[in-house]
């Protein structure tokens, strides 16, 4: 009679306790169902009428030597190491998370020596479990497995982060190298106006002006390749600190490869790609469950507990060949912690909140990058064109300008400012170049193209 009626009490006790606890729980926005609608209501892209479909970022170049630097990059660059060992030490503890949910079983074996007594041995078996009546434990794996994913994500992220710029910085050194054979041309050929000048001023045909001129402009002109070569250099271990390497140099195009413009399409399904999105939106999913956790806290458990154990004089006779057994069922549930409980609750609410409008965050910031790049293709393509016009008007004035200055119609000062001018021209299509290229890749980027793994097709 008085079992049943402990248990009756004990029944009430625990429905009592379970009614308080779900009156508790989270009744926070579904940021799930935000965060999609969010990204379905992106409108298109700005149109492009060019393009190519490309599902890879290493398509736009068609380059084995570029393939060969993105491998390289990929196996040694130890940022990139880092996110994989972080991605790796995450599946631990995911593992270590799942553990949570199976029944643990310890076994044991103790002596106990008294005075005038013989020694005493105790072998004992258990097997503890805590029933997840309200998924707490479910709910923290859940979350576990959400980091897991998310760190998945960012290392995707990163991998295609660090081969765009490994493209770059290798269109960036034909770009340098590009710039040093420019201005060794400038160098050459002011050098040559020098010693020309000199030759006119010491037969008597120019003044002092005149040469003074072409000294200092040939001397501008070597300490800006100078600087150039220094930028090259640089651009080198920029390229190898990429790399994974302390030294090394990298074979130089002597002229730019095609780079394939990549389609833009729709704007959804170009968002879906994104590994950026993709950890942020699982992030939100793992704070999700985490917030759920930490509102199940107040809610009461049940424990279960069985042992066996055995006494005798010899670790043998221990070892449960007579055992006793026992079974433990505890409930516990928490009735004061000065509003500790409620408070972590209330600031995981907020933290997924938080992680939600990271989502909508990073979300902006795709379409920002994505309408960024097709601007600014757009532009560069306008700028290149009026510069390759410029360009080829320069060098029709300045095969005039020669002429005239022979004939003594202009100063050497007109000629020397017709010379420079076609050459910054020539420099500033080169970085106009440059830039386009680069671009491209951005853009590849944004759009969420990624890197072909080696048997893909």
């Amino acid at each position: 009679m008085c079992r049943f009626t402990c248990s009756k009490v004990l029944l009430i006790v625990f429905l009592g306790l379970a009614v308080v606890g779900c009156n508790s729980l989270s009744t926070s926005p579904d940021y799930l169902a935000q965060a999609d609608s969010d990204r379905q209501n992106v409108v298109s892209w700005s149109e492009m009428d060019v393009g190519s479909e490309t599902t890879y970022l290493n398509e736009l170049v068609n380059s084995r030597d570029l393939d060969a630097l993105i491998a390289e990059a990929r196996a040694a660059n130890p940022d990139l190491k880092q996110t994989l060992l972080s991605l790796d030490i995450l599946r631990a503890q995911y593992r270590a998370t799942q553990a949570d949910q199976l029944p643990d079983v310890e076994a044991g074996l103790g002596a106990n020596r008294t005075e005038d007594l013989d020694t005493a041995y105790t072998g004992t078996v258990s097997v503890s479990w805590e029933l997840d009546l309200w998924s707490k434990i479910s709910d923290e794996a859940s979350a576990a497995a959400g980091d897991v994913a998310e760190q998945l994500a960012l290392y995707q992220a990163a991998r295609d982060t660090l081969a765009a710029e490994v493209i770059q910085g290798w269109l960036k050194l034909v770009n340098l190298n590009r710039s040093v054979a420019i201005e060794t041309q400038r160098v050459e050929l002011l050098e040559k106006n020098e010693q020309w000048i000199l030759q006119r001023y010491r037969s008597g045909l120019g003044d002092l002006e005149d040469l003074d001129s072409a000294q200092s402009s040939a001397a501008s002109a070597r300490a800006a390749l100078i600087a150039v070569q220094e930028s090259l250099q640089q651009q080198q271990r920029v390229l190898n600190l990429l790399l994974g390497r302390s030294h090394g140099s990298t074979v130089i195009a002597s002229s730019y490869p095609q780079v394939l413009l990549p389609l833009a399409d729709l704007a959804d399904q170009t968002l879906q790609r994104r590994p950026d999105l993709k950890a942020a939106y699982v992030a939100i999913e793992a704070n999700d469950f985490r917030a759920s956790l930490a509102y199940k806290e107040m809610l009461p458990s049940i424990s279960l507990e069985a042992a066996l154990s055995d006494t005798g004089t010899s670790p043998s006779e221990a070892l449960l060949r007579n055992p006793v057994w026992s079974l433990l069922g505890q409930l516990t549930a928490p009735l004061f912690r000065g509003g500790e409980l409620q408070a972590n609750a209330e600031a995981a609410e907020l933290t997924a909140a938080k992680s939600y409008q990271a989502y909508r965050e990073t979300l902006l910031k795709a379409v920002q990058e994505v309408e960024d790049a097709i601007g600014q293709e757009s532009s560069l393509a306008k700028q290149q064109q009026q510069i390759d016009s410029a360009l080829l008007s320069a060098r029709r004035n300045y095969q005039q300008y020669q002429q005239k200055y022979r004939n003594g119609l202009v100063s050497v000062l007109d000629l020397l400012e017709v010379q420079q001018q076609t050459f910054d021209l020539e420099s500033q299509l080169n970085d106009l170049t440059y830039d386009r290229l680069s671009n491209r890749i951005t853009l590849g980027l944004a759009l969420g193209l990624g890197i072909k793994e080696t048997g893909q097709s």
